[in-house]
Parts: C-alpha cells; sequence; structure tokens
C-alpha cells in the first residue's frame, strides 16, 4: 500500500466515528451514558456534545500527537525509524478511531452486552503494537522509557526485545481468555495482573540489565 493510499484509508477511519456521530446525533437524548461498570450498565451521564470531543475525536487526536512527536523528540531517534514509524502510527490510529466507533455505539445502546469484548480488541492492539518494539529507537515519548533504558542503548534494545515478547504473549492470552472467561469481575482482575506484569517485568529487567552493563565496564 502506498503512502497516499495509506493515508486516505487512515483518514476514512479517523472520520468513521464523526461520521457515525452524526447519523444518531438527532435521535440521541442530551444527557447520554458515557461510563459503564463491570456488569456493562451505565453508571454516569455527560452532555452529548462531549461525544465530539471523546470518544469521537480520539483518533483524530492520536493521529495529530503521533504527527508532531517526531518534532518534539530532542534526540530525532523516532525520524530515524521510517517506516516502522508511519506504520507504527497508523496501526494506533486505526484502533482508536475504531475504539471511538465502538464507544458511540454501546453510548448509542446505553448499556455493553458483553464487557469483555472490548478487552479481547485491546488484547489484540497489545500483540500488533509489540510488533514495532524492536525498531524503536531510544527516545522520551514511546517505549519502555525507564532511567536505565534511556541511559544505555543496549539496555534499551534487551528490554524492547523482552517486552515486545511479553506483549505479544500478554495481548493474545488477553483476547483468548477474554472469551473463556464469562465472570467479567473474574477477568478484569486476570486482566489487571496480565497488564501489571507487561509493564513491571521490563522495567525490572531494564535495571538488572543495566548493573550488568555498569559492572562490565
Amino acid at each position: 500500500m502506498n503512502k497516499y493510499l495509506k493515508q486516505a484509508v487512515l483518514w476514512v477511519f479517523i472520520v468513521m466515528p464523526y461520521i457515525y456521530l452524526a447519523a444518531i446525533w438527532n435521535h440521541l437524548p442530551e444527557q447520554v451514558p458515557t461510563h459503564f461498570g463491570l456488569d456493562g450498565q451505565a453508571n454516569d451521564w455527560s452532555s452529548k456534545f462531549l461525544l465530539i470531543l471523546i470518544p469521537a475525536g480520539l483518533g483524530l487526536g492520536i493521529y495529530i500527537f503521533m504527527y508532531i512527536i517526531p518534532a518534539l523528540d530532542p534526540k530525532k531517534k523516532i525520524e530515524q525509524m521510517g517506516d516502522k514509524y508511519d506504520s507504527f502510527r497508523f496501526a494506533l490510529t486505526l484502533f482508536f478511531s475504531v475504539l471511538g466507533t465502538y464507544l458511540i455505539y454501546i453510548t448509542d445502546a446505553g448499556s455493553i452486552k458483553n464487557p469483555n469484548v472490548l478487552f479481547a480488541l485491546i488484547g489484540v492492539v497489545f500483540a500488533v503494537l509489540a510488533n514495532y518494539f524492536q525498531t524503536v529507537r531510544p527516545n522520551y515519548f514511546i517505549g519502555f522509557r525507564t532511567p536505565w533504558t534511556l541511559e544505555n542503548e543496549n539496555v534499551w534494545k534487551k528490554t524492547h526485545r523482552l517486552g515486545g515478547r511479553l506483549w505479544i504473549i500478554g495481548g493474545i492470552l488477553i483476547a483468548i481468555l477474554a472469551f473463556l472467561i464469562h465472570s467479567t469481575h473474574t477477568f478484569f482482575i486476570i486482566f489487571g495482573v496480565i497488564v501489571f506484569l507487561m509493564a513491571a517485568i521490563p522495567v525490572v529487567y531494564s535495571y538488572i540489565e543495566y548493573q550488568k552493563e555498569k559492572n562490565n565496564g
């Protein structure tokens, strides 16, 4: 897919939640559910005008944020990712655009019939984004930005290699368990544990690897 077609496809997804919101706008009440409990039932309401920013604007916001990050990177390492960064931005914007559309749908429906579907989607995204970890250069915006990975490029590479594998395994596990565990409360606890390990293990590993590098001179 050439870059112009890729951008065109991406913008279709960016405007998708706005088109969907416009189509249902007139029959939405002035106050719409904007927060749901683990049972899928609404427990908080806000003005429907909030939907224009959140969730409809999620994809657009991520697109703009990812677009300006390379200019803000003082080390210009992100620019060295080249097409990989563009693909990373594409995947992330696509996900948040789809997520925004889905959130508008459940707002219109008034409840979430199966909350685990949302967690399964998040698991898939974890696994997809993990493929880009090994291509991420040391920077202050993306990746496992610990004091030890930012201090040593070799530690950065090792940490992201491990983190990428963990996120693939964790993401796939979350997606599978979302359909196998029918108790939302039980799954939410398991989901929290998996995400915590996916975040904590690379941090601890980066510290251990940094100490090894330091001791080896």
